[in-house]
């Protein structure tokens, strides 16, 4: 794992251009479970932007990491019910979700 710190707001904003892989963020020691969470909600709907663009004829070189990532929030808050979650293509996991 890489020591190096991480800028969390970067983070945020793109996940993917700081961390390898949603596993990535979890296995972080010096980020809290709210900034790891955050992190994650923010990929989690890059993601679901992702699929949604795939799903309307653009096609991606990555693979879909949307399980990956909710194994990853899974880990940190328990159960999250993707079944009814907001009525969009993108769903999107709110706060309420994961607090």
């Amino acid at each position: 794992m890489n020591n190096k710190p991480i800028d969390c707001e970067k983070a945020k904003l793109d996940p993917s251009a700081v961390f390898e892989n949603p596993e990535g963020v979890t296995k972080r020691k010096d980020l809290t479970k709210k900034q790891k969470i955050e992190i994650l909600r923010r990929w989690e709907y890059d993601a679901c932007e992702l699929e949604v663009a795939e799903e309307e004829g653009m096609l991606s070189n990555e693979p879909s990491l949307l399980e990956r990532i909710l194994a990853e929030l899974h880990s940190l808050v328990g159960n999250i019910d993707t079944d009814h979650s907001p009525p969009t293509k993108q769903r999107g996991i709110t706060s309420s979700d994961v607090d």
